[in-house]
């Protein structure tokens, strides 16, 4: 029961092309965005499409494959757990973000 307190499943389409850092000790990081889209019948009857925006980050081999294979517009199924952390910015603002840390990732979609 433990393996899943914590536990995202997405798929959806890719934003943007993956932003690719690679650390000083060679370690790779993906961060990309992808689109899930919801839809659903509105009071009067009509279609309504409704999408959330998640912010998706890959280290390793999984960001090795990011790098690889996907570019803006790529359908994907990620699965991974919600992670929370804040940074500072220049100005001194203190900012939140929250991501899922991607741990798989199946390509989904035409070749």
């Amino acid at each position: 029961m433990n393996a899943i307190k914590n536990k995202v499943q997405l798929i959806g389409n890719l934003g943007q092309d993956p932003e690719i850092v690679t650390l000083e000790n060679g370690t790779k990081l993906a961060k990309f965005s992808i689109a899930t889209n919801e839809n659903y019948k509105n009071k009067e009857g009509e279609k309504v499409t409704e999408t959330q925006w998640h912010n998706v980050v890959a280290w390793g081999k999984t960001a090795e494959i990011v790098e690889n294979y996907l570019a803006k517009g790529k359908e994907v199924a990620v699965e991974g757990k919600l992670m929370h952390r804040s940074y500072e910015t220049k100005e001194g603002e203190k900012r939140y973000v929250t991501e899922v840390r991607c741990n798989e990732l199946l390509m989904l979609g035409k070749a």
